[in-house]
């Protein structure tokens, strides 16, 4: 007699349920703002109206990102303590006073302290996003292209509606990024708070763990003890859960350090080397940035298909060759071409490298974990940023990207290592 078989429900990914949809729009909504402030209007600001140069500026900025890893680790262990939303919270309320000093003051000081004081804000956005997605162990490709869907549509779309509002004043612009952040607050005041994070956290180490006693119970248990030693213990149980090549750190540093070459001069370099208006600018940003956009879902299938290797080595090649030519290049429909070819190099790379590095993740202390990383690849942002107005002012607007190729050359070179050694220890 045949059975009849029972349908199987299928799970549903991580990344379609309520609470990883909120911290995407709130990962939207943020850099978007975040964007339109240092792509359009900060570094343009500072340079033509109060006339600093392209070295304090690429300082300037540096202090945001400064702000942003300061924080990053410990408030990725926060996540785990007292939960998302207040996490969370903090930065927004803090992104959202940034934006109104840069709003209502003119004084180049208050200016820099609003870059830092967005960095500080920002800093809980990455490691509650990625925590959040990569939960119950999800950390594919599909995922992180969802992930960096939301951030490169958030990114990307903010300087170019701003581009389109500050050809004569800066007003409406300024409208629009504070209607950005009082929605990101309204958002941020629906995610859970410390008692549904831990039940949360709980859940996923039970189906991660089962019977390993590595959940949130242990690290409440173990709050009544000092301070300084749970901090040793907390520090020594992450350093025995990362299994990693040591190369791993100087690729991660690399990745972030050839992007953070290019941040502070991008507006400068279209507006006063191609001489671009605010609108046409606005049309560059989106022949790169769509390009890469539409390709993220695709790669990071083939990423769960195929695995990152090869993509990776596709992309850091790509950038390694458009990036220079970038930056010698005055027609603008090479220029074109040339932005479109880099948005296909990061296509390949922005998916294929976050699943590469959630690979090495353990499956304990995620937020801990990835705020630790994303502080290495912060650095790298940070001296990228400060040498790139040196670069600028010293040897010439198109040194930025002489050097950025070469790091992403190194880049490759450091990932053929690091795929060398794992398969031979697969083996």
């Amino acid at each position: 007699m045949n059975q009849i078989e029972t349908p199987v429900k299928r799970k549903s990914p991580v990344w379609s349920s309520p609470f990883v949809i909120q911290l995407l729009i709130i990962m939207l909504l943020v850099e978007f703002v975040k964007g339109a402030l240092i792509v359009s209007i900060l570094p343009v600001y500072m340079g033509t109206v109060l006339g600093l140069s392209a070295y304090a500026i690429g300082w300037s900025l540096a202090l945001l990102y400064i702000g942003d890893n300061a924080f990053r680790s410990p408030l990725g262990w926060l996540i785990e303590r007292i939960g998302y939303r207040q996490t969370m919270l903090f930065g927004i309320i803090l992104t959202f006073v940034a934006v109104l000093i840069v709003t209502f003051m003119h004084h180049a000081g208050w200016l820099i302290f609003a870059c830092l004081l967005l960095g500080v804000g920002t800093s809980p956005l990455w490691p509650c996003v990625i925590t959040g997605a990569t939960a119950g162990g999800e950390s594919s490709g599909t995922v992180m292209s969802v992930v960096y869907m939301s951030w490169l549509i958030g990114i990307g779309s903010g300087p170019i509606v701003i581009n389109f509002f500050i050809a004569h004043t800066y007003t409406r612009a300024f409208r629009i990024l504070i209607g950005a952040m009082t929605i990101a607050v309204i958002v941020t005041l629906l995610l859970p708070g410390r008692k549904q994070s831990r039940a949360m956290e709980s859940a996923s180490a039970d189906t991660e763990d089962a019977g390993t006693g590595g959940g949130i119970d242990g690290k409440v248990t173990a709050g009544r003890e000092p301070l300084y030693s749970r901090a040793v213990e907390y520090v020594n149980r992450l350093r025995r859960s990362l299994h990693v090549s040591r190369l791993l750190y100087p690729a991660m540093f690399a990745q972030n350090f050839a992007l953070g070459l290019l941040t502070p001069i991008l507006s400068l370099y279209a507006r006063t080397v191609l001489h671009l208006s605010p609108q046409q600018y606005s049309y560059f940003l989106v022949a790169g940035g769509a390009v890469t956009a539409l390709g993220l879902i695709p790669v990071g299938k083939a990423v769960d298909r195929w695995g990152t290797r090869w993509l990776l080595h596709i992309g850091f090649l790509l950038a390694a060759v458009s990036l220079p030519l970038l930056g010698m290049t005055r027609y603008l429909p090479a220029v074109l071409v040339i932005v479109a070819i880099v948005g296909i190099g990061y296509a390949c790379i922005i998916p294929a490298w976050n699943a590469f590095i959630a690979e090495q993740i353990p499956k304990t202390e995620r937020g801990a974990v990835w705020g630790f990383f994303l502080t290495i690849e912060g650095t790298g942002m940070v001296l990228g940023s400060i040498m790139s107005g040196r670069l600028w002012d010293s040897f010439g607007p198109h040194m930025p990207f002489q050097l950025s190729g070469i790091v992403m050359v190194v880049l490759f070179v450091l990932h053929l290592f690091i795929t060398k050694r794992q398969r031979v220890m697969v083996r």
